[in-house]
Order: C-alpha cells, then structure tokens, then sequence
C-alpha cells in the first residue's frame, strides 16, 4: 500500500526521500489558494519564482508579475495574494509569474520530487481523486510561515490524510497528528483558525474574506502540477 506522510515546515525537507514522492505543496493563506483560483479562471500557467527581482523580470517577458512579502502586495506588481484577484476574465489564457513569502520557496525547496502538485481547500477533492490514481507515495510539504510551522496548512494536510485514510498508510506520526488536529476542527475551522498566528496578521491587514474563501472546500476541480518549472492544468 501506498504511504502518506506530512512536513510540517519547509526546513524539514532535508529530512524526507523525495525521488519516490507526490508532493503537494500547501500555502493556504493563500499562495496556493490563489494559485488554484487563477487555474480555474482560465489561467495558461504560473511560474513560481522563489526571489523577488527574478519574478519582477518576468514581466518583460509578457507575463503577469505577481508578488507577496509579509502578507503585502509588492509594490510595482500587478498582482498580490487574494485569490479575489486571479478572478474573471483578467487571467484567462495569461502567464504569471508569481512570488510569496512562503508557498513558492516550498515550491522551490520540493523540486527533487517525482512530481509536484498544489492543493487548498478549493480543490480538496479533486486533489484526493488525483492521488488515489498515482502510484508513487505522498508528501504533503506545508508551506508555514518563515519556516515556522502554521496551523491552517496542518489542518489541510489532516484533511487530505482523513480522505485518503481507508487507500493509503500514514509513513509515521506526522500524518496522524494533522489528521486528529483536523477531525478535532473540521466544524469549525474558521473559530479554530481566528487565534492562528497568520490569521492575526492577516486581520492586521484587514483580510477577512480572504481567509474564510480559502477555508472552502471543493470550490474548484483543478489540479496544478509543476512541469518544467511552470505550473499547468
């Protein structure tokens, strides 16, 4: 049987084989929140860039420039990190280049996988159908915060660790913990979140829709995977 484990921070990585592992790659607040946003609106692809002045360069290239730090938009870029941003006809059939405090440096830190794919809440499911059909072992790789472990992307590697319980082994603790933290909050995981480290920050900066959108499940039905660098559909 296939087995599933979870690195709760990016700095762990150096603890985990990848050569035989799916990663999935979680920012839920919000890197890959808007990422799966900006798919299911049409977008070709996004390149995750780990620095900052690389993905500003993109936009001599054609690309759609979009970057975080601190949970602020860039300044000079055309995009931040609400997922309300990669709606409607402005991304479809565009390229983006994108940069984020956390999500594409755990993009960066996770290329000694076989494959990377990205996952949220907004495509729970579709994540879960696209496991059940691989054949190589899961890592779910949190995204955290500045290599801190954070409890929104915990709670999402619980859920998929729940969906997938009856198909596939936990490798070790890792991935039992995040599932009795989900199965303990799933009912409300917006109050469980409202004390969370990155909730508060973001609250700071007057966030609220952004936080609750991203905790929906099954908004979407894609799955982006990293394919010579750029993310597609």
């Amino acid at each position: 049987m296939k087995t599933i484990d979870v690195c709760l921070s990016p700095e762990l990585l150096p603890l985990y084989s990848l050569e035989d592992k799916t990663v999935v790659v979680v920012d839920i607040l919000r890197a890959t929140s808007c990422m799966v946003t900006a798919f299911a609106f049409g977008a070709e692809s996004i390149q995750p860039i780990a620095n900052l002045d690389e993905c500003r360069k993109m936009k001599d290239r054609g690309y759609i420039i979009s970057g975080e730090r601190d949970g602020k938009k860039v300044d000079g870029f055309d995009k931040g990190n609400s997922p309300f941003e990669y709606m409607g006809d402005q991304v479809r059939g565009q390229k983006i280049a994108f940069t984020t405090t956390n999500g594409t440096q755990a993009i960066e830190k996770s290329k000694q996988a076989r494959e990377i794919i990205v996952g949220s809440f907004l495509n729970l499911s579709s994540v879960v159908r696209y496991l059940l059909f691989s054949r190589n072992n899961i890592l779910i790789v949190c995204a955290g915060w500045k290599g801190k472990v954070n409890l929104e992307d915990s709670l999402f590697a619980g859920a998929l660790v729940e969906k997938l319980k009856n198909h596939i082994e936990p490798d070790c603790d890792a991935p039992l913990i995040a599932q009795n933290l989900y199965n303990q909050s799933k009912s409300n995981l917006l109050g469980i979140l409202e004390t969370s480290s990155h909730v508060k920050r973001l609250n700071r900066l007057n966030i609220h829709k952004d936080i609750a959108f991203c905790l929906t499940e099954d908004k979407y039905h894609v799955v982006p995977k990293l394919v010579n660098n750029s993310l597609v559909c």
